[in-house]
């Protein structure tokens, strides 16, 4: 008996249809066709990436429709703390150097705005681009029409309390202590003797939900110094009582299809393994993190990264909400 590979539906190849001997030979590839030297698929070959990569059906639904455009953008603009003390709520993007915090920033405003704006300053070398505590209120689809949301910026992570942004100010920034401005450095922390320092901050200076940014395509290639890192943060983020999340960007350099269609991001088996690794990195179950791709090159948006996008400001704000509920309690002020 001889083997031949038929194909399945969805152009993948059935390694278990054998031809008899005598039988006409298929035009269908072969088994030598398939693996490369080294027994493994030969991923060249279009459909074997495919076959390698893409799920029959999506493990996480999203409606890909204008409707659902609309009615996130018009979620998220009408958003309120839920509090008489509040009329915004503060997100924190916390990640290493180069992940996507402040094109994520940049890349929501230009959702609202309709075509693509560098709200926040993006840099292209390996130094963090952003120095100083920044803060973003997302602006609704005009000037006049802010939401409620602002997304605090600062710079990346480093390994350890020498370099880049220190978990002592990390948490100094969660805590409300850190003046917005403030021009960070692991020589001088922020203590309180550092200028505009708050020593007594309200609920409305604290940051009321943490969001971790962290870039797929080297999530494989992070330090076990910056695994330590966040998952140090993340303990003492737990202890303080916020809610975190986490954003996995550059999905489009991770994956081919989804970077031909951001609409097969959740039929990416590579997503998915993915999305898995940066768990592990981070501590964190799987369904606190989505996937996002951010705005940079183009200069006109698009539908469906729009959907992905507000997708990810929608889930955070799940988060934002949760906190409220657990200060309920501490401040009388919120009425939920």
């Amino acid at each position: 008996m001889s083997f031949n590979f038929g194909m399945v539906s969805g152009g993948c190849p059935n390694f278990s249809a054998p031809v008899l001997h005598g039988e006409k030979p298929s035009s269908k590839p072969l088994a030598t066709d398939l693996l490369r030297g080294d027994g493994r698929p030969d991923s060249s070959l279009p459909w074997a990436e495919k076959c390698k990569s893409k799920m029959e059906s999506p493990w996480r639904d999203v409606a890909w429709t204008e409707d659902r455009r609309e009615t996130l953008m018009e979620s998220i603009s009408s958003y309120k703390p839920g509090s008489e003390a509040l009329s915004e709520a503060r997100v924190l993007l916390v990640g290493p150097v180069g992940a996507g915090k402040s094109s994520f920033i940049s890349s929501v405003q230009s959702v609202f705005t309709g075509r693509f704006t560098n709200r926040a300053m993006v840099g292209s070398s390996s130094a963090s681009f952003t120095k100083k505590l920044q803060l973003f209120n997302i602006r609704g689809r005009s000037p006049e029409q802010p939401t409620a949301l602002v997304l605090c910026d600062v710079m990346g992570l480093g390994d350890g309390e020498t370099t880049g942004l220190t978990l002592h100010d990390t948490l100094a920034i969660i805590k409300g202590h850190a003046p917005e401005g403030h021009k960070f450095s692991p020589e001088q922390p922020v203590r309180s003797e550092t200028v505009g320092y708050v020593k007594k901050p309200s609920l409305k200076d604290k940051v009321h939900c943490v969001v971790f940014v962290v870039d797929a395509s080297k999530v494989s290639s992070y330090t076990k110094g910056l695994g330590t890192t966040f998952q140090q943060l993340r303990e003492h983020i737990s202890d303080l009582g916020v809610h975190q999340v986490a954003l996995l960007t550059h999905v489009d350099k991770v994956c081919q299809e989804t970077a031909r269609d951001i609409t097969q991001v959740y039929n990416s088996r590579i997503v998915q393994q993915t999305m898995t690794k940066a768990g592990a990195l981070l501590g964190m179950s799987t369904s606190y993190i989505v996937p996002v791709k951010n705005y940079s090159s183009e200069l006109d948006v698009d539908e469906n990264t729009d959907i992905l996008l507000l997708s990810a400001v929608d889930h955070i704000l799940q988060y934002v909400d949760l906190y409220f509920q657990d200060c309920a309690a501490t401040y009388p002020k919120l009425s939920l």
